[in-house]
């Protein structure tokens, strides 16, 4: 499945952002999904997963209460809306997608290119 994230750009603290992941199959429903981010000089971190309906999800503490995961099956379509964005928040974010049968899952098997996220004090 190749996926494909957009929605990043600059924003100041305080603000909002929605990413939005658009997958290429109609199977999107069978993949769990992920949302991933690198900041500059530092290595790549969790940032959310949802399952296979939407019914759970997970948060790295960093994100807990300010950002929320989602997903809209009908249009093969992944969401991290981000809200209360703090200059830490500044990274490139990743989508990705993991083919597993299990939750958690423990590794993702698709990753899409990232989109740059900038938030300013």
């Amino acid at each position: 499945v190749q996926l494909q994230a957009s929605g990043g750009g600059l924003v100041q603290a305080g603000g909002s952002l929605r990413l939005s992941c658009a997958a290429s199959e109609r199977t999107f429903s069978s993949y769990l999904m992920a949302w991933f981010r690198q900041a500059p000089g530092k290595e790549r971190e969790f940032v959310a997963v949802i399952s296979w309906r939407g019914r759970s999800t997970k948060y790295a503490d960093s994100v807990k209460g300010r950002f929320t995961i989602s997903r809209d099956n009908a249009k093969n379509t992944g969401y991290l809306q981000m809200n209360s964005l703090k200059p830490e928040d500044t990274a490139l974010y990743y989508c990705a997608a993991a083919a597993a049968s299990y939750w958690p899952p423990k590794k993702y098997d698709y990753w899409g290119r990232g989109t740059l996220v900038t938030v300013s004090s």
